[in-house]
C-alpha cells in the first residue's frame, strides 16, 4: 500500500502526468501535510513548479526536510487573511493550477458557535478568498482550480457541523464558480475524498472499533492514502478534462455507495 509520499514515474499515470504538468505553475494551499502534501508530491514528481502554502511554521519546517516537498517553494499563509492571500497572488509571476486543501476539523468543539464560525472561515471562506485572488492569474493561463470537498459534502456529521457545512458549501461554491469563471476560460472542479489516512484522521485510525466501522462500509476494505487522490486530481487538471467543469469527483473506495 502506498504511504502517500511517492508516485512512481514508470506507471502510465506518472508518464502522462509528466507530459501534462512539467513546467506548470501550481499553488497548493494546505500543501505541507496530509492530502495537500500528497498532491504536492505528485505534481513535484511530474516536474511542475509547485508552491505550497501553510499556516504552521512547524509544518513548513517539516516540509523542508522532506526529500520531495523540499523542492517546492513554501509560503506561510493564513487563508483567513484576505490581505495575505492577495499578497501571495501578487508575488506569483504566473499560475496554471490552484489546489485548495487548507482546512481544519474540530470534532465536538464545532457545536459551539464560535468554533463553528472559525471552521467555516478557514475551510469555506478561505477557499473563496484564494479562488478570487488567483482568478486574474488563472485567466491569463486559462488555468484550473480543484477544491477539496468531502464525504461530508453529502452526509451530516453530528460532531462536526462546521466541517460538514463548510464541505457542503465547497461543493456548491465549486459549481457556482465553475459558472462564474467559465467566461475567463477557468475550469473549477472538486474532489470528494473518502476516509484518507492523514493527521486529521489519526484519532479515528487509532480507535480500532471506529476504524473497523469505516472499513466495514468501504467496499475496497482499506483506508485511502493521499496518493490515491492523485489520479483524480491529475485528470481534472489535465487537457483530457477540457470539457469538465463544476463536477464533484468522488474518490472514496466505494464508501458513498455502500
Amino acid at each position: 500500500m502506498s504511504d502517500g509520499r511517492t508516485m512512481t514515474r514508470d506507471t502510465a499515470s506518472g508518464a502522462w502526468a509528466s507530459i501534462w504538468f512539467a513546467g506548470k505553475r501550481v499553488l497548493i494551499t494546505g500543501g505541507t501535510s496530509g492530502i495537500g502534501a500528497g498532491i504536492a508530491r505528485g505534481f513535484i514528481e511530474a516536474g511542475a513548479d509547485v508552491t505550497v502554502a501553510s499556516l504552521g511554521d512547524a509544518e513548513i519546517a517539516a516540509a523542508a526536510t522532506d526529500p520531495v516537498l523540499a523542492k517546492a517553494r513554501a509560503q506561510k499563509l493564513d487563508v483567513r487573511d484576505g490581505n495575505a492571500v492577495m499578497m501571495l497572488a501578487d508575488s506569483l509571476i504566473g499560475l496554471d493550477i490552484v489546489i485548495n486543501c487548507a482546512g481544519v476539523i474540530r470534532r465536538g468543539e464545532e457545536l459551539e458557535p464560535d468554533v463553528f464560525q472559525s471552521v467555516i472561515d478557514i475551510n469555506l471562506n478561505g477557499t473563496m478568498r484564494v479562488c478570487a485572488a488567483m482568478r486574474p492569474l488563472l485567466t491569463r493561463s486559462k488555468g484550473t482550480i480543484v477544491n477539496l470537498a468531502s464525504m461530508r459534502s453529502f452526509f451530516g456529521g453530528g460532531l462536526v457541523p462546521g466541517y460538514a457545512a463548510s464541505k457542503g458549501g465547497i461543493a456548491q461554491l465549486t459549481k457556482s464558480l465553475a459558472i462564474a469563471y467559465a467566461g475567463d476560460g477557468i475550469r473549477v472542479n472538486a474532489i470528494a475524498p473518502g476516509w484518507i489516512a492523514t493527521p486529521l484522521t489519526s484519532a479515528l485510525q487509532a480507535d480500532e472499533k471506529r476504524s473497523q466501522v469505516i472499513l466495514d462500509r468501504t467496499p475496497l476494505g482499506r483506508w485511502g492514502q493521499p496518493a490515491d487522490l492523485l489520479g483524480g486530481v491529475f485528470y481534472l487538471c489535465s487537457p483530457t478534462a477540457a470539457f469538465v467543469t463544476g463536477t464533484i469527483f468522488v474518490i472514496d473506495g466505494g464508501y458513498a455507495i455502500a
